[in-house]
């Protein structure tokens, strides 16, 4: 995209993995309506979406020690390297996303350093002079929409027409891979294990779908390819592995429904408009890492005893909130979501920060406790 001649030159920041980087596109594009230059930092599981994101005129990549369970160990030169990157652009403002239970602060310590004068985040700790406007996330906020309260409290707002669904730029011609009869997705893994149905499970599924007249491909990455052999078990198209993630939205985007986890390809499957079942471990809540504005149905208990846990491996035998899940649920959901007028939208958002203005600038307020700042990708 070409930069625009108006506006500051802006820096949004989200450092964490694809799907997170795809629920900031609506604030993306809110910065880059306003701005005459809109860079992306992101770590290297979120360059492939970044790069697909409308508004982006420059993705930079940094691996943050500081994000992350197997995160890099903190090496003085590339820490030196990045705040020469980012210094050298000379950036106007700069925005930092992070997901309710991180910190932005680690990011803004180095665009500090950088020399960028104004920077605005979502924190919960007291952030001293780092940040120029410490904002205060609304209750119970979707993550996509938290991203762009903080882009419209520091003043940019999406372009007349945007509506505000996550979106991609163009995307590639995947019927060689898929063929031109219409299909079901099923995406059997997920990067937190408690989040994906078992291997087994998943296949069951694959195989009731079959026989139920759904023409069925299996979608995975390049370390999937033994999970998406078992899953499409030799009847249904398997093509773990043989995607880029470009082609990965391209077969979402041509899919009737998208089965999947709570994991990036459910908010991948969103922002190309395929409606999504979604099986959504209650190890995160729904109500901000549903899929966004978009068609879909959540199965799994909700009210299991790992719920808000952030657990990456299930506690409980037999992974019950998942694989309890039954084939006539499974068949159930995606009928409806195929039928034309079989799904309404999501509920819209709860309302907008309580806060009187959702926002302190460099407002002191009593540092909280310590914070576990690890994300796992989405």
């Amino acid at each position: 995209m070409s930069a625009r001649h108006t506006g500051p030159r802006t820096l949004v920041v989200r450092l964490d993995s694809a799907g997170d980087v795809l629920l900031a596109g609506p604030a993306v594009r809110a910065v880059a309506a306003g701005s005459a230059y809109t860079a992306m930092l992101c770590g290297p599981l979120g360059e492939p979406a970044a790069r697909m994101l409308p508004g982006v005129d420059e993705v930079l990549v940094h691996d943050a020690p500081w994000v992350g369970f197997e995160a890099p160990p903190v090496r003085r030169e590339l820490i030196d390297a990045l705040v020469d990157c980012l210094a050298v652009r000379r950036f106007d403002r700069a925005l930092i996303l992070s997901s309710y239970h991180q910190s932005p602060l680690p990011a803004a310590l180095l665009l500090k350093l950088a020399g960028i004068p104004w920077t605005a985040a979502d924190s919960e700790h007291y952030p001293g002079t780092l940040l120029a406007l410490r904002h205060r996330r609304g209750p119970r906020r979707h993550e996509a929409r938290a991203a762009l309260d903080l882009a419209e409290a520091s003043g940019f707002a999406l372009p007349p027409g945007d509506e505000g669904a996550l979106a991609l730029t163009a995307l590639p011609d995947t019927a060689p891979l898929t063929g031109t009869d219409p299909y079901v997705v099923v995406h059997p893994g997920a990067a937190v294990p408690a989040r994906a149905w078992s291997p087994a499970r998943a296949a069951r599924a694959v195989a009731a779908l079959e026989e139920a007249g759904h023409r069925v491909v299996v979608t995975g990455g390049p370390a999937e390819k033994e999970l998406t052999a078992d899953t499409a078990d030799g009847i249904a198209l398997d093509l773990g592995g043989r995607t880029s993630f470009p082609e990965l939205a391209g077969v979402l985007a041509g899919a009737d429904v998208v089965v999947t986890g709570n994991t990036g390809p459910s908010h991948l499957a969103a922002a190309v408009g395929t409606p999504v079942v979604c099986l959504f471990a209650p190890v995160v809540p729904a109500e901000r890492w549903a899929p966004y504005r978009v068609p879909h149905r959540l199965l799994g208990r909700q009210d299991a005893a790992c719920a808000g846990s952030r657990a990456r491996v299930c506690p409980v035998p037999g992974h019950p909130c998942l694989d309890s899940v039954t084939d006539a649920e499974v068949l159930a959901a995606v009928a409806a979501l195929s039928e034309p007028d079989g799904a309404a939208l999501p509920a819209p958002d709860v309302a907008a920060p309580s806060e009187p203005d959702g926002a302190d600038v460099a407002a002191p307020a009593a540092p909280g406790g310590a914070d576990d700042d690890r994300k796992e990708p989405e």
